[in-house]
């Protein structure tokens, strides 16, 4: 039996099964670790967000031999993946309780993917390299401790490329989409809504309502003029409300786009800190 390009063994829980992107909210922080009461929020104002991260993996056809993730909270000048055998963990937020900082997931890298990641990325005319130093960031621990708590899939992370391009971001999904027939699930890390001054005011409330119906709109229709809008993302009503700076919307872009041709859905749902935030799924 020869390894195959996630650097794993054939699994026969994925074998011949092409998995599904995902856009998952990834909360405030360390927020499905703590009591959020503590911010000055209802104690359970992350509980719907836990509660369907957790259900997340049992949704999916099958389960993946590997997970590349892509989150808000990673910009280099080129697309990045990290080429680390045991990553570290980034506790990349600051002012919560101390517990929150002694966390762990140690679930191991696969640098053989992170290389192949690089190559179709460099394939598709990309920038691209990988990082022998990048851990994972809370955008990945976080909900993850939710989704795979046991730590025992291999994870490689992806940058953002910092020029926060979209159709770059669209394209670079669209290059990875045949990792999805080779048993690893793309996940992008983000938000929906992320405009920090304005989380847990009322003037969350009515801009992420508004930009949470055209997402919502533009990701569940016709593949091929999803692509246009998202590219053209900030003509959207309420668009630099909801995204004063677009790193946390960027990760949607890469699931997206590594499902060119195929449905979206909204998966999930709900308000938290005064503003509407939504899940994704694609193919």
């Amino acid at each position: 039996m020869t390894a195959s390009p996630t650097g794993t063994a054939p699994s026969n829980d994925s074998e011949g099964t092409r998995l599904p992107t995902l856009f998952i909210p990834h909360g405030g922080g360390p927020c499905f670790f703590m009591d959020w009461s503590v911010r000055g929020d209802p104690s359970d104002t992350w509980n719907k967000t836990a509660a369907w991260l957790r259900s997340l993996a049992d949704s999916l056809p099958a389960r993946p031999k590997a997970i590349v993730v892509i989150s808000g909270h990673w910009e280099e000048s080129a697309f990045t993946a990290a080429s680390v055998e045991n990553p570290s963990l980034i506790y990349d937020y600051s002012g919560f309780p101390p517990h929150t900082y002694q966390l762990k997931y140690p679930a191991p890298g696969a640098p053989a993917l992170a290389q192949h990641i690089v190559d179709l990325l460099q394939a598709a005319g990309l920038p691209a390299r990988t990082s022998t130093s990048r851990g994972y960031d809370h955008g990945i621990f976080i909900p993850f401790l939710l989704i795979y708590p046991d730590a025992d899939i291999p994870i490689v992370p992806l940058s953002l490329k910092r020029d926060l391009d979209p159709e770059e971001h669209l394209a670079a999904g669209r290059a990875l989409q045949s990792l999805r027939d080779e048993g690893v699930l793309i996940v992008g890390s983000g938000m929906s809504y992320h405009n920090m001054y304005s989380f847990s005011t009322p003037a969350a409330t009515a801009p992420s309502e508004a930009f949470d119906r055209w997402l919502t709109g533009t990701l569940t229709e016709d593949p091929k003029r999803r692509w246009n809008g998202l590219a053209h993302w900030g003509e959207a009503p309420a668009a630099r409300n909801a995204h004063p700076r677009e790193e946390h919307l960027l990760p949607l872009m890469v699931a997206a786009g590594a499902a060119p041709d195929e449905p979206g859905e909204r998966i999930f749902t709900d308000v938290a800190m005064k503003a509407r935030l939504s899940g994704y799924r694609f193919g």
